[in-house]
């Protein structure tokens, strides 16, 4: 990497690590913040990095082809950052819903690899989990789906109500918050278009979106075929709750830490 771009991409990567970390543990972010920090690294360093030295600094990756860059952010060991190439501001830009859209949370399970790599060893899909906050509830303008480990109380409560989860929408309690729970079958997330997915459950997708949170989350459902939890919540602005997904995501991933099994052995739920 070249002096040039350490002494401008360092200031930025901690701002963007300070300001993810500050949105999701004080509440809304300060007014005097820069909610455009992701997307001038992505535009303004990543992208022109990869295609002018072949390399994706300050970036993990960068896909120009299917428009996304990955970026370690710095909030925790192990999580990362999707973020497309494109001007995407979030939940609410209706480029997510276009037919040619990118497959974003597609691409999002296949960082999953680099959450491993930061343990330095494997887990299950069930401890691994993808969200994007809603317009309300984040702090960058730029889409960016968080990559990390699922809190283990959110896997026990998961396990326990993956019977009751199907192709509707089965309301759930996590984190204090009301989600609701869909089914999503296979081993990949290509094509399975979360996105599309709430929109289709919406009256108004062009109004309604921005005010939803989506987390997708690994599973193996009763039976042993592989698949996907997707979680949905909403702003609710009389009890505080700012559709923030990433509420269920652990960025000290303590779940790695776990045996095997025993999150579900201590957990107070019936066998």
């Amino acid at each position: 990497m070249k002096p040039r771009v350490l002494g401008w991409c360092l200031p930025a990567l901690m701002a963007a690590g300070v300001l993810l970390a500050t949105a999701r543990a004080n509440g809304p972010p300060k007014p005097d913040h820069d909610p455009d920090v992701l997307w001038k690294i992505v535009h303004g360093r990543c992208v022109p990095d990869e295609l002018g030295e072949n390399t994706p600094a300050p970036c993990a990756a960068v896909d120009p082809v299917h428009g996304y860059a990955v970026l370690k952010d710095r909030d925790g060991a192990t999580q990362y950052l999707l973020i497309p190439t494109d001007r995407v501001t979030g939940m609410e830009d209706p480029a997510i819903l276009s037919p040619n859209a990118p497959d974003y949370f597609g691409a999002a399970w296949h960082q999953v690899g680099r959450v491993l790599a930061g343990l330095g060893h494997t887990m299950p899909r069930e401890a691994v989990a993808l969200a994007i906050n809603s317009q309300r509830g984040r702090s960058q303008n730029q889409l960016h789906i968080h990559v990390d480990c699922l809190a283990p109380e959110i896997r026990v409560a998961l396990h326990w109500a993956r019977p009751q989860i199907g192709a509707g929408w089965t309301p759930l309690t996590l984190a204090g918050h009301r989600y609701r729970a869909t089914r999503i079958d296979g081993q990949e997330l290509d094509g399975a278009y979360p996105f599309r997915r709430l929109a289709a459950s919406l009256a108004d997708p062009a109004r309604e979106m921005g005010g939803h949170t989506l987390v997708v989350v690994g599973t193996v459902w009763p039976g042993g075929r592989p698949g996907f939890i997707l979680l949905d919540d909403m702003v609710k602005p009389v009890s505080g709750d700012r559709a923030s997904g990433e509420e269920l995501q652990d960025h000290a991933c303590r779940i790695a830490h776990f045996e095997p099994g025993r999150v579900l052995r201590d957990s107070a739920y019936p066998q």
